[in-house]
């Protein structure tokens, strides 16, 4: 046998995790979405807080960049570094100083502006369509000696403005990484941290932006004279932020040298009212304006404005439906139930022309011997894997890969973060939940890769509630032929409900802090059919090895119970579930008990255990939708159990299949109640 060539992949270190985990702090001007991102990608445990004495709030978590660790800080809003007072002086102590205070601030007190240290690296986020008022609050901050990263938020804004922007020429400008991207959207936030951390572990600094030469000459003599190595330590700054303090007048600053080094106080005071008389305007005046100025000739280098008509694509046509921060879940919850329409009109013309035909035939032949009850058996098993794969698995599955090929996917998960950041784990869970629509299996597998710890724990007991394929084509074929299509609906929202109640009280029992993850958004793309076919085999080839025995096999085993008389036995057992408490026949004992083999054998033993394929004519429709809801959350398979053992392992696989069979009981028999006495009352 040949050996397969193995693909090496390089990493490059040195890589920060644990108590070498890095610090980013996101800072911006108010509304440029810096909150936003940071609810993004946090996870969910955020430490909340002020600055010392402010109203001021930050907030962190961790969050996980490849194979590096993070603390994301979410600091106050601010506009401008020149003259801050009160709540935004105390910020700007934290981007200079972090938990520790220099000398000229020991007066202050012991308690430090924030209880930790100074961040290794600033994440600018700006709104690229109002780039111009962002960019002076740049230049100042490139002054606080920390590498910085831009994010050039709301992109797709700027497109419909016309606002287009030279990324490559800012920043070369700059010198420092500027990543497009659109927090709201999940474009570009990957691309973003993964900059941050290669611009630290790069040790890059944004280039110098001097200022014009008209002031230039007041920026040196300010430099002389403050040029002493016990100022520098005394101050703790970069000398470009402290000597454009100087030139402004700050009154914090101004203070505190006067404080500390009356002399040089004096001579700075000099040298500003020397520039007050000699320049047209007061320094501090001049000051602002040079920033300004400068902001404006950046902005006209990097920026041009084109008409609006040139800047909507499809693309942000298709981001408005499933990533518009207020309608977009409403249009994922549209397209997946466009998608079930369509399944289940597609299925009933497959149905009606493969498995209904079948298993008329079928139906003709009533042996009496056992070896024509075991053909029998293997017939109904067969007429059965039919029925359910062929109209029902293979068009969601199909589905739901071309989603997936098309980017659409990954969408909806971006949305539905916020739903999943309600129950208490982070939007990437999304991903294996969704997968969960076509089959738990890969989709509990599926968590390995995405989320770890308490997420990945949560996340997996939760997933087998979910309706796969199986369970959905089970509801679709008795609901929507007996329930209607509301009934349907119906059904499928009380499981969200249920997910969502189960997952609050779930990270409850798991309290562990699991870090934030970022979700990437690829591009949209057609989907190409031998990808599709490649990938929705992969999710169904184990119907040839794992269902097809089961199905044949489970229905031998339930025709030979019959055979005998065993079943009888069985059911009696399980009157206590199937009579008492669900209110259905007792001969359904058996169908429950070994739906547990695989989901697809429940519908096929409700047919031999009621005798017809017309279900209708023997249960109503309280007691199909009971025996339906039943279904929905009882233990969906041994294949999902067995992956469960692998992944989150025995204890708590254990604990999955109890509280299955627990909230089964449970839901099943109140909406037995509700309906039964809805029903009196009409």
């Amino acid at each position: 046998m040949n050996a397969q060539p193995v693909e090496q992949v390089v990493l490059s270190g040195p890589f920060y995790r644990g108590s070498r985990r890095l610090r980013i702090a996101l800072v911006g001007q108010p509304n440029s979405g810096k909150s936003t991102l940071f609810h993004a990608v946090s996870s969910t445990s955020i430490d909340h807080g002020h600055l010392r004495g402010t109203d001021a709030a930050y907030q962190r978590c961790h969050v996980q960049i490849g194979m590096d660790e993070v603390e994301l800080v979410d600091l106050p809003a601010i506009r401008s570094l020149q003259n801050l007072y009160g709540d935004d002086l105390e910020g700007l102590k934290y981007l200079l100083w972090g938990d520790s205070r220099p000398l000229i601030s020991a007066h202050e007190g012991d308690e430090p502006p924030a209880p930790f240290s100074r961040p290794d690296i600033l994440v600018h986020i700006v709104d690229a369509s109002t780039l111009l008022r962002h960019l002076e609050l740049t230049l100042e901050l490139i002054e606080l000696g920390l590498p910085i990263v831009m994010g050039l938020n709301m992109m797709d804004e700027a497109r419909r403005k016309g606002v287009q922007i030279d990324v490559a020429l800012l920043e070369k400008e700059l010198g420092i990484p500027v990543v497009p991207m659109t927090a709201i959207k999940g474009h570009g936030i990957q691309r973003l941290f993964e900059r941050a951390v290669q611009a630290v572990r790069e040790k890059s600094c944004p280039l110098p932006q001097p200022s014009g030469e008209h002031i230039r000459l007041w920026g040196e003599k300010l430099h002389h004279a403050v040029d002493r190595p016990e100022i520098r330590r005394a101050f703790g700054v970069p000398q470009p932020f402290l000597i454009r303090q100087l030139k402004q007048a700050n009154d914090y600053f101004c203070l505190e040298l006067a404080c500390h080094f009356p002399a040089a106080a004096a001579s700075v005071e000099a040298i500003r009212r020397e520039a007050d008389a000699r320049l047209p305007r007061p320094l501090a005046e001049e000051v602002a304006a040079d920033y300004h100025h400068r902001a404006a000739g950046l902005f006209s280098r990097i920026a041009k404005l084109r008409h609006r008509s040139q800047t909507i694509t499809w693309e942000d046509r298709l981001d408005a439906l499933f990533l518009h921060p207020n309608w977009g879940l409403f249009g994922s919850l549209g397209l997946f139930a466009l998608v079930l329409f369509v399944v289940f009109e597609v299925s009933s013309g497959i149905d009606a022309v493969t498995s209904a035909r079948l298993a008329e035939f079928v139906s003709h032949w009533q042996p009496d011997s056992t070896a024509g009850v075991i053909g029998r058996a293997v017939a109904d098993g067969l007429v059965g894997l039919i029925g359910i794969v062929v109209p029902y698995m293979l068009p969601l599955v199909l589905m739901l890969v071309v989603l997936e090929e098309s980017g659409v996917m990954q969408r909806v998960a971006f949305v539905v973060d916020r739903f999943f950041h309600y129950i208490g784990l982070h939007g990437k869970v999304a991903v294996p939940f969704l997968l969960g629509l076509g089959c738990n299996v890969p989709a509990i597998a599926a968590t390995r890769s995405v989320v770890s710890g308490r997420d990945r724990i949560v996340a997996s007991l939760l997933i087998t509630f979910v309706p796969c394929s199986a369970r959905s084509a089970i509801i679709l074929a008795l609901g929507g032929k007996y329930l209607g299509g509301l009934g349907i609906f119906g059904i499928f929202m009380l499981n969200l409900l249920i997910i969502a109640l189960l997952g609050k009280l779930l990270v409850r029992r798991y309290p562990d802090i699991s870090p934030g993850i970022i979700q990437e958004i690829p591009a949209y793309a057609l989907p190409k059919i031998r990808p599709v076919l490649h990938a929705t085999w992969q999710r169904t080839s184990d119907i040839l090895t794992i269902v097809t025995p089961l199905l044949v096999g489970g229905s031998i085993v339930l025709a030979l119970l019959h055979h005998v008389g065993a079943d009888a036995w069985i059911n009696q057992m399980l009157t206590p579930v199937t009579v008492w408490a669900l209110g259905l026949p007792v001969v359904l004992g058996v169908p429950i008990l070994f739906g547990v083999l695989r989901k697809e054998l429940s519908l096929l033993m409700i047919y031999q255990a009621l005798g017809t394929f017309e279900v209708g004519n023997l249960l109503d429709w309280v007691q199909i939708s009971t025996f339906l809801v039943f279904l929905m959350f009882y233990v969906p398979c041994i294949s999902t159990f067995a992956v469960m053992l692998k992944v989150i392992g025995r204890r708590d696989a254990l604990f999955s299949l109890a509280l299955s069979i627990g909230v089964a009981l449970i839901v099943s028999l109140v909406v037995r109640v509700l309906l039964e006495g809805g029903r009196l009352l009409v």
